[in-house]
């Protein structure tokens, strides 16, 4: 497959697998409703475990971080490491902005985690002890998820992930992850985000 043809067709078969609104699904599936009425009207797995559907809320998890991994990992085994990424950051970009809610998606950590053990094995030893540690020690997802995800494109070079394609798409991916998260991110820098487990409005930004 030439690199003329493999890198747009990553890009859209990533972006399409993407779209694909497992937590939407799930929810309809058991029906609960719909996620997007519920909690932070979100359609990751955070807002699912707001349910109370433990079950829900970790096939969820699997699922969003599935979707960009293994097409990184099919499209890599075919065309390359530098393909399998486009491949998994389109799907990060479907997940965020799927075409068939409107574009109106998840905030992509699930996805963005579940792409780097498939093509940076130091970014996802950066990634995975931060965001556990720091949520469980304040309890609050998005100040978890932003640490990681500013610290990951240095943590795998300081790893020793050598591939600049790779690493300048992190930082993209990363950059990418605060942007999704810019209500958030005022939240904390206000000290108003709450602590996961507390109840909070309907808020489409939240």
């Amino acid at each position: 497959m030439t690199a003329e043809l493999a890198f747009p067709l990553a890009a859209l078969c990533g972006y399409l697998a993407g779209s694909i609104p497992f937590g939407l699904l799930l929810i309809r599936a058991a029906g609960l409703g719909d996620i997007r009425s519920i909690g932070s009207g979100n359609i990751g797995a955070t807002n699912v475990l707001r349910t109370g559907r433990k079950d829900l809320a970790l096939a969820t998890l699997l699922l969003d971080s599935l979707k960009a991994g293994l097409v990184a990992l099919a499209f890599g085994m075919v065309a390359g490491r530098e393909v399998g990424f486009v491949a998994g950051a389109f799907a990060f970009i479907g997940h965020c902005y799927p075409i068939w809610l409107g574009f109106k998606g998840g905030k992509g950590v699930a996805t963005y985690a579940g792409l780097l053990p498939f093509v940076s094995l130091p970014g996802f030893y950066v990634a995975a002890p931060i965001w556990l540690g720091l949520f469980a020690l304040t309890r609050i997802s998005s100040l978890a998820a932003l640490t990681a995800a500013a610290l990951v494109p240095p943590g795998a070079w300081l790893l020793g992930e050598r591939n600049m394609f790779i690493i300048g798409g992190l930082a993209l991916l990363s950059l990418f992850v605060f942007w999704t998260h810019r209500t958030n991110l005022g939240r904390l820098l206000r000290g108003e985000e709450p602590k996961f487990g507390t109840k909070k409005t309907a808020d489409p930004n939240a």
